[in-house]
């Protein structure tokens, strides 16, 4: 009675072991526009996206486009120093205006998609000087025209790069270390612009929500698991 009480148990773990072992392999990496914000002079991955945030005068805004993993701590920062005064001090200050630093990096010619090319191999700083309640997709909109977003508001595209796509999940691909993680420019990121190999995605310049995370089916499997097991333990109860 025992053992046959067991058997939906053990039937439920050959359910689980099914799906796991039939669940695809989840994108490690995308392909998309991430957005950085200047904290004590280092970059810092931004927690909203740039139709959301309203940056204060003399703040300072990174984008950069790049292949990276899946979590803010490993996407690629910006190769130049968050510096506002390195960028803005030939904008002078105007009354019922606030100046944004905005830095522009197109990456490296490896995590362009194929047949797109880079509008320059280095990054592109400017000056933005807005309204006082502008967003940051608003001061980036003034110094890099023209922006792509998707249905969903994400950022696709600045200055028109790239062409097509939307923050695509990229298989089976390896993650090249970042140049200079401090986001400094450095001589292995000049070294990686001239390589000019060609790579074949949430948000904002992020990842979609739901990327990455797990499958529905395999969500479905771990109830029915759940469930069966609930049964076995009551079946073997009502019989003892």
């Amino acid at each position: 009675m025992r053992r046959r009480g067991l058997t939906p148990l053990v039937l439920a773990f050959g359910v689980l072991l099914t799906l796991l072992a039939s669940s695809p392999a989840l994108a490690a990496s995308y392909r998309y526009w991430s957005f950085w914000e200047a904290s004590g002079g280092q970059w810092q991955y931004a927690t909203q996206g740039p139709s959301a945030a309203r940056p204060a005068d003399g703040s300072v805004l990174g984008f950069r486009f790049s292949v990276s993993r899946d979590a803010a701590a490993e996407a690629a920062k910006p190769r130049t120093a968050a510096d506002f005064a390195a960028v803005c001090a030939g904008t002078p200050a105007a009354e019922g205006r606030k100046r944004i630093a905005v830095v522009v990096d197109f990456g490296v010619p490896a995590d362009a998609p194929a047949g797109d090319a880079l509008p320059q191999d280095t990054p592109r700083p400017a000056c933005a000087q807005v309204a006082p309640d502008a967003t940051a997709a608003e001061a980036l909109a003034l110094v890099a025209k023209p922006l792509r977003y998707n249905s969903a508001a994400l950022l696709c595209a600045v200055s028109g790069f790239p062409k097509q796509g939307c923050g695509e999940p990229i298989e089976d691909t390896a993650q090249k270390p970042d140049p200079d993680p401090s986001g400094n420019p450095s001589a292995d990121a000049s070294a990686d612009a001239s390589a000019g190999a060609s790579a074949s995605q949430k948000p904002s310049a992020e990842p979609k929500a739901g990327d990455g995370g797990p499958s529905t089916s395999l969500l479905a499997g771990l109830a029915a698991v759940a469930a069966l097991a609930a049964a076995a333990v009551w079946q073997s109860r009502r019989r003892r």
